[in-house]
């Protein structure tokens, strides 16, 4: 793989895609041959990358020879539909989207996490969900010191969640509602702007929604911790591209807060940003367009002797799925772990 990299971008026209794209370009992923795929809506249309115009693919069976890294962004039947043929064609899919997560064979990777994991690919490694990338990175390196016990979190999560077509419609629905008209969803149940709902993902039979069972579950296969406690409340706010995060911790014994804020610190991935004096902690519009995910607020739980809270914002398209994605697919270039799949995929 001296020479480069064949890519794929699965949704390369959606928000997640263009993110991915940007990031190919910024962190000079060593990119031989860029192939662009979408629906046959998207086919045609141009894509600027590194100074030249790409065509966008309608996605095919036979879209994925001689490609050794598939970036997949197009939702979760999509994948269905090709993850297993771009394998068969000698693929890495490195899967967005909740299709393959919680499969036994298939890896959910953080890189900041379980970097080892991707090496027990067979062909798929799935991206977690947004908002359990974004509170795994940060909560992470206080479970190495101490397993938490408990995690009760509250999310309130950005439109950008739900795609690019819902962030337009926040904003003319803003405009609207300022004239003095009645805004109109489509993307969503729901008008948003100016307004806040629980997540419009379907209820389960215990009243959680799937938004917040992915927490539930993926948080625990990714930290390898089964008998973690968790419970999430999901809510979609008003805010563009950027997630936030409300946390409880509960630990067997107390943790030192300076402890945890100076472990916080030094995490990969992880920035400390506190002003007590100023009341100053991380907020969407400073976490929108950053590598980091922006942590504050941490404190003893005053209820709880054994218990933290901490505050989290991060951005959603970035760390939160594309950012994820391609520090995966750096992964698997450094360590080679391309051929491995490519061999295990033959036997």
């Amino acid at each position: 793989m001296s020479d480069g990299i064949n890519v794929a971008v699965l949704g390369a026209t959606g928000a997640v895609g263009q993110e991915l794209l940007a990031l190919l370009e910024s962190r000079q992923f060593p990119v031989k041959n860029l192939t662009l795929l979408a629906s046959p809506r998207s086919a045609g249309s141009k894509i600027k990358f590194l100074n030249q115009e790409i065509t966008v693919e309608a996605v095919k069976d036979d879209s994925f020879q001689d490609i050794d890294i598939v970036l997949a962004s197009a939702g979760g039947s999509t994948s269905k539909a090709y993850a297993s043929k771009a394998v068969a064609a000698g693929a890495v899919v490195i899967d967005n989207s909740s299709a393959f997560r919680m499969d036994d064979d298939v890896p959910l990777v953080v890189p900041e996490i379980n970097p080892e994991a991707a090496a027990q690919h067979q062909g798929i490694i799935a991206n977690p969900n947004c908002t359990t990338i974004l509170m795994g990175v940060a909560i992470h390196p206080l479970h190495k010191v101490q397993p938490i016990k408990r995690i009760v979190v509250s999310t309130y999560q950005s439109a950008s969640g739900a795609g690019a077509r819902a962030m337009a419609e926040v904003e003319t629905q803003a405009q609207a509602i300022l004239k003095g008209e009645t805004p109109k969803p489509e993307i969503l149940p729901y008008p948003l702007a100016f307004n806040l709902f629980p997540h419009n993902s379907p209820l389960g039979d215990n009243h959680y929604c799937q938004e917040e069972m992915k927490m539930v579950n993926e948080t625990r296969k990714i930290f390898e911790a089964p008998e973690i406690r968790v419970t999430a409340t999901c809510i979609r706010v008003p805010v563009l591209r950027a997630h936030s995060e409300a946390i409880n911790l509960e630990f067997a014994h107390p943790f030192d807060v300076a402890k945890a804020r100076e472990l916080i610190s030094a995490a990969p991935g992880v920035k400390l940003v506190e002003d007590w004096d100023k009341n100053y902690f991380p907020m969407p519009i400073d976490a929108t367009g950053e590598d980091d995910v922006l942590v504050g607020r941490v404190r003893q739980d005053i209820s709880h002797e054994s218990s933290l809270e901490l505050w989290l914002c991060g951005d959603q398209i970035r760390k939160g799925a594309a950012l994820n994605a391609i520090q995966i697919a750096e992964l698997l270039v450094e360590k080679d772990l391309l051929k491995l799949s490519q061999k295990m995929t033959t036997v």
